[in-house]
């Protein structure tokens, strides 16, 4: 979402998955990405949009419903899809699926919510993972800092569907899939919770999806900021999630509104990721995964843009190599008059699954270009998709 200037071998049960660790994960794979077209326009807010609230603000997410239209997801906090035949036939649908209520209280979870992960079995019933920001800074009294970073209180909750994606519900009291373990009003100062979670993507009976955490400290349970795994049998299940601590799938992470916590449990972050993962998918022919993420330069990065790696088991990565180079949403825009590049994702049009989230060996990187004015970042944006071709090695 938007900031102001300033989301295999583990388809065994856990103690498999222990034991591989032990043992020496497996290598990753040898992967190749590279881009084979120019961009081609998927929405643009000047001449598409429903309103102002239609720009895209969230990396792509689609899905195909019972009757085989497909559906996508990536807007702004006033939740809309862009719904076609094909992905390759998109138009906006002005019908609002899900609205933000922008409501003052933290206990609630309903400030601003992004659909950012969906997941439906039948194109019926959809479950979907929501990037809630309750930001602070805009309710009076909430926040002493004042500035939007400082008050920034971040969870990802849950909504559900019961008409292929035509409408969303929040369960009362809210579904929380991951909350830090405290409330909004303790030790703010600097952005707190989990956020941006990526697709979700199926293995086995599994699903799993990555999500940021700021961390925070505690007596007896630190957790380290970055990208932790999650895995669930049951998408519907809000509360089913389970992240990964190092030795298995058991860390829950509550709403702290409604449950007493004594001592909270932690995730372990997975490398190499220094920010939200976009996009996450699994190759058809290798049955490898593939994440995709901006970076802003520094460390392991010698450039800021898009970066891939690959995987057999979700937790040991390869390198990070540069898939488009350019100024990200964590540059300064003062310094990027050209724009910037944010939110990327990978969708291959014959994903054989309904959630789109497997790739063949030819998919689009799919992602949003943001045009500055002088150190602004503006509402004048575009969705657009590049043809790439993908070769794992066995």
């Amino acid at each position: 979402m938007t900031r102001r200037p300033l989301l295999s071998a583990l388809a065994l049960l856990a103690p498999l998955a222990v034991a591989d660790q032990a043992l020496g994960a497996p290598e990753p794979p040898l992967s190749s990405l590279t881009l084979v077209g120019p961009p081609q326009i998927v929405f643009k807010a000047g001449r598409d949009a429903c309103d102002g609230a239609d720009v895209p603000d969230a990396p792509a997410r689609a899905f195909r419903e019972a009757n085989g239209t497909v559906a996508l997801f990536g807007m702004h906090y006033r939740n809309r899809a862009l719904r076609g035949p094909d992905l390759d036939h998109l138009k906006l649908d002005c019908a609002v699926v899900l609205e933000s209520g922008e409501k003052p209280d933290p206990a609630l979870y309903d400030d601003r919510s992004w659909i950012t992960a969906t997941w439906t079995d039948d194109g019926h019933t959809v479950a979907a993972l929501l990037h809630h920001e309750y930001q602070a800074n805009e309710h009076p009294g909430r926040c002493p800092a004042g500035s939007y970073m400082a008050c920034w209180y971040n969870t990802i909750t849950a909504a559900h569907s019961l008409d292929g994606g035509r409408s969303f519900r929040r369960a009362s009291p809210p579904a929380v899939v991951a909350a830090a373990p405290f409330r909004q009003e303790i030790d703010q100062g600097r952005h707190r919770g989990f956020f941006n979670p990526s697709n979700i993507v199926a293995d086995g009976r599994w699903r799993y999806m990555l999500a940021s955490t700021t961390g925070w400290d505690r007596p007896g349970s630190d957790q380290e900021g970055g990208v932790c795994l999650f895995r669930t049998a049951t998408p519907s299940d809000p509360a089913s999630w389970r992240a990964w601590t190092g030795m298995g799938f058991s860390a829950a992470f509550p709403d702290p509104y409604r449950t007493a916590i004594r001592i909270p449990d932690t995730c372990k972050p997975v490398a190499p990721f220094p920010a939200p993962v976009g996009a996450l998918v699994r190759h058809r022919g290798t049955g490898a995964f593939i994440a995709i993420f901006m970076a802003k330069a520094g460390g392991n990065f010698p450039q800021s843009g898009f970066y891939w790696t690959s995987s057999r088991d979700f937790l040991t990565w390869d390198k990070p190599r540069l898939l488009l180079a350019g100024a990200t949403l964590y540059d300064d825009a003062c310094g990027a008059p050209a724009g910037l590049i944010a939110y990327p994702s990978l969708l291959d049009p014959g994903a054989e699954g309904r959630n789109f989230d497997d790739v063949g060996d030819t998919a689009f990187l799919t992602y949003t270009t943001l045009r500055t004015e002088g150190c602004r970042i503006t509402s004048d944006r575009d969705l657009l998709r590049r043809p790439l071709a993908i070769k794992v090695w066995p």
